[in-house]
């Protein structure tokens, strides 16, 4: 056949003939590799006597940061032209001036940015001007990492907000605190596992939840509507996964557990024909495929995953979205006839769908609904996870839930957090027990040191066109969600463990829901603390403050070797009690007010009667200096230089005076080095401690074992605490970092940088007050990853911290040798 083209410039026909005769040959070549190498020479010929149209910059006065080349992404086609990055503006001029002559971002409007892989390269840069959105504005290609790094960098550095790669930790938090849905939250994950709209090899993942597709209503309180999380679609059937399972145990290396992908192009296509189809037939050669294979019926489709022999399917986004598109055929494609006699129409619904618009209102509750909250963080292990490849990857299609390294494993740490890797993820370079094929992992190939062309462009073709395993984000277990059925009620956080009250009677229970509230109220106003009065009763540094019940009563350890009891109403120095010439490092109250507890350098710990002013009792304990002490149920709790944290029975609410007291040990906690700190959550069950080399431990109390040890600081560690629910601990550092840690897990999911270091903290789970080593409170926002507000203070650094139960009234001791009252207004 003969076909005759039009421009619409004139004089360009001689250009145009003569490049379709470069690829004319090109494409008769034998070898593909040789086909892409000619290809890919005429293009960069064509990109390097090309440049990029300064006349298109939006001002004249805009100035150049820098010029390179690079292809924009869209599915399943890269369109190469040239990128340029102004003080204002990113621009991208494609050499076929589609879509448009050229893309335009304002910096200003950027939101997020990633940098992506390509083609298992890293390669890719994509940028968002919105925080929710599941496509961005533009996807780019580079030739060279360091032009996609360095564009990265002039854009990030722009951006007056920061607003750069966040990392998954930093969206856990908020996603365990309820502040984002999973759909959001699962949303995050993908686009920082390199998943992109723009990129069908590698399209965003989500889970098939439901597992009921034939009742005539969707009971949601019912477990046995949901799938199970824990297990990959391959999993599910017990007796294909037998057939797997001895296939695999028969492979040679390198071993591999499925034949084909949960996400590639083909299964993204599937969904999406109806809306898409273009990108169908440029797949598929120009057809569509077999009516009965097509995307007709939601529950044949699970029915295949569930059955089929090669079919693992994931769902996309699009389910749990509100686009109901993909699920109508609003285009009236011929998508063909089935062999029952029926057209592939509109995609057959669940009885309990009314509509499609109803489908999608209740697969988004399904996704959002307590169960899937419970269990999502089973499902992410595997898609992102440490279960994504290795011995726990293996291990896990055995529908075990407890294989693996346990979560109390000394050590662990989050990839990319500058700390040790699990012993549970494999390296890059180990495709020996992989779960799908070794090409589909970052890693598993290096195109770069193949020499064979021919057998290069087969990889990456490969690569593409089978589906990748996303970026591994996490390489312990992850966190579950806090839901209200995992909710315990606890002690407030305001206040000290050492210093915590006796259990409320059931007759105070509509007070304690008062007092709720009134923490609530204080902790969304703190930034509006204001300082009431200061008073400087010590000679040297202070370092601990203990309020008696009604607090009229402040007594206070300081360097200077003395606890001092001060009168807030009189505002006088009431006592001044010495017990040796040594400092004195940390005090408290035991119920009643009745005895105070000092800690002391000199190796001891001091009790003092309040009643009858003198000393009752002295425990010598330690080898070393004791650096802090806490008190719950009458059991104390002393850490020490001499590198271990002693359990102490015998120390009652109401000590007498009369007697001495024998106090016996219960248990030792042994440390590497010397502890600075540790604190109690509020049933007593754990005790976090933090030591001069930066690593914080979270013990078992009841076994007095290490459930997790997380070296997350460089230098000491300044001061650490439970959150009021006992799901995170947050620790401070010489470092200037405030880490959060999850309980269960031993997962570091958020961590801020100071420009100097917090000496001691307050916090309720969400919001943090803290004292800097320059002497101001510091508000921080642990959701929004945050400081939000500068308290001018103490003239040194603030080394002690109280709240009263209501959160209303704060006293904070400081270097500058001065206790300072804080009282809370609005």
């Amino acid at each position: 056949m003969e076909y005759v083209f039009e421009l619409d410039v004139s004089g360009k026909a001689d250009d145009v003939v003569e490049t379709l005769l470069q690829l004319h040959r090109a494409s008769c070549l034998d070898k593909l590799g040789d086909q892409t190498a000619m290809i890919t020479a005429i293009l960069q010929s064509r990109l390097a006597r090309t440049s990029f149209d300064k006349n298109r910059f939006q001002s004249v006065s805009e100035t150049l940061h820098m010029e390179c080349k690079a292809e924009m992404v869209t599915p399943l086609v890269t369109n190469p032209g040239h990128v340029c990055v102004t003080d204002t503006t990113l621009y991208f001029q494609p050499l076929n001036r589609y879509p448009t002559p050229v893309v335009q971002i304002t910096l200003q409007d950027v939101r997020r940015i990633y940098k992506r892989r390509h083609g298992l390269m890293p390669l890719g840069l994509e940028v968002f001007c919105t925080e929710d959105d599941l496509c961005s504005d533009i996807y780019l290609k580079f030739y060279e990492p360091q032009d996609r790094d360095d564009l990265y960098f002039y854009i990030a550095t722009y951006l007056e907000h920061h607003v750069a790669e966040h990392s998954a930790e930093s969206y856990t938090l908020q996603w365990q605190r309820g502040h984002l849905s999973n759909y959001q939250y699962l949303l995050h994950l993908n686009s920082l596992a390199d998943r992109s709209c723009n990129d069908l090899s590698q399209y965003p993942v989500f889970p098939w939840v439901v597992s009921d597709y034939s009742s005539p209503e969707l009971d949601l309180s019912n477990p046995g509507t949901f799938r199970d999380l824990s297990k990959p679609v391959g999993a599910l059937n017990k007796e294909r996964l037998e057939r797997l399972l001895a296939r695999y145990q028969e492979m040679p290396e390198p071993k591999f557990m499925y034949g084909s992908h949960y996400s590639s192009p083909g299964y993204v296509l599937f969904y999406l024909v109806r809306i898409a189809p273009e990108y169908m037939l440029c797949l598929q050669n120009g057809r569509f495929d077999n009516a009965d294979r097509m995307f007709n019926s939601i529950a044949e489709t699970w029915k295949n995953c569930l059955d089929g022999a090669t079919d693992f399917k994931e769902l996309i986004p699009e389910f749990y979205g509100d686009d109901i598109s993909f699920l109508v055929n609003s285009l009236k494609l011929d998508l063909g006839k089935r062999q029952g006699g029926q057209m592939v129409d509109d995609v057959e619904l669940p009885p309990w769908a009314q509509s499609p618009e109803d489908f999608l209102r209740k697969s988004r509750e399904a996704l959002e609904s307590s169960y899937v909250s419970e269990h999502l963080h089973e499902w992410i292990d595997l898609v992102f996870g440490y279960k994504q490849k290795g011995a726990d990857a293996v291990g896990a299609h055995n529908g075990n839930r407890d294989v693996g390294p346990t979560p109390g494993t000394p050590g662990r740490a989050v990839q990319g957090a500058g700390l040790p890797r699990s012993r549970g993820a494999l390296t890059q370079k180990d495709p020996g027990t992989t779960v799908f094929h070794p090409l589909t992992y970052e890693g598993g190939v290096d195109l770069n040191s193949m020499e064979d062309p021919d057998e290069k462009v087969a990889v990456l073709t490969q690569i593409l066109e089978f589906g990748q395993t996303p970026k591994q984000l996490f390489a312990t277990p992850h966190p579950r969600r806090i839901t209200p059925r995992f909710k315990s009620g606890s002690q407030p956080s305001s206040c000290n463990a050492s210093t915590a009250d006796s259990p409320v009677s059931p007759g105070e229970e509509s007070f304690e829901d008062l007092t709720e509230e009134s923490r609530t109220l204080a902790w969304s106003n703190i930034t509006k603390l204001q300082l009431y009065e200061q008073h400087r009763i010590h000679k040297e540094a202070v370092t601990g403050i203990a309020v008696s019940c009604n607090g009229s009563s402040i007594f206070t350890t300081s360097q200077d070797s003395t606890l001092k009891m001060f009168s807030k109403e009189s505002k006088m120095l009431q006592r001044s009690i010495s017990f040796s010439n040594m400092a004195l490092s940390s005090c408290l109250l035991l119920p009643g007010d009745a005895t105070v507890i000092s800690s002391s350098w000199d190796n001891n710990i001091y009790f003092y009667s309040v009643a009858f002013g003198r000393r009752q009792d002295t425990l010598m304990g330690h080898d070393d200096a004791v650096s802090k002490i806490c008190w719950l149920d009458s059991r104390l709790y002393s850490a020490s230089w001499d590198s271990t944290v002693k359990v102490w029975s015998g120390v009652p609410p109401e000590m007498s005076a009369a007697r001495r007291h024998q106090f016996d040990l219960l248990a030792e906690l042994e440390h590497d080095v010397g502890v600075d700190t540790i604190s109690l959550n509020a049933a007593g069950t754990l005790l976090v401690s933090g030591t001069r080399e930066g690593t914080v431990t979270i013990w078992d109390l009841a076994t007095a074992t290490i459930l997790h040890q997380i070296p997350c600081h460089s230098g000491t560690v300044c001061d650490t605490a439970f959150s009021p629910d006992s799901r995170h601990v947050l620790s401070t550092g010489e470092d200037g970092c405030l880490n959060v840690i999850d309980v269960q897990t031993g997962m570091l999911i958020s961590s801020m940088t100071s420009d100097e270091p917090q000496r001691c903290f307050i916090w309720d789970g969400n919001s943090v007050l803290s004292g800097s080593q320059s002497g101001e409170l510091l508000v921080w926002d642990l959701l929004g990853g945050r400081s939000t507000e500068r308290i001018r203070g103490h003239a040194g650094a603030v080394t002690c911290m109280w709240m009263n139960e209501q959160c209303s009234s704060v006293i904070t001791g400081g270097e500058d040798r001065q206790i300072t009252f804080w009282n809370l207004q609005y």
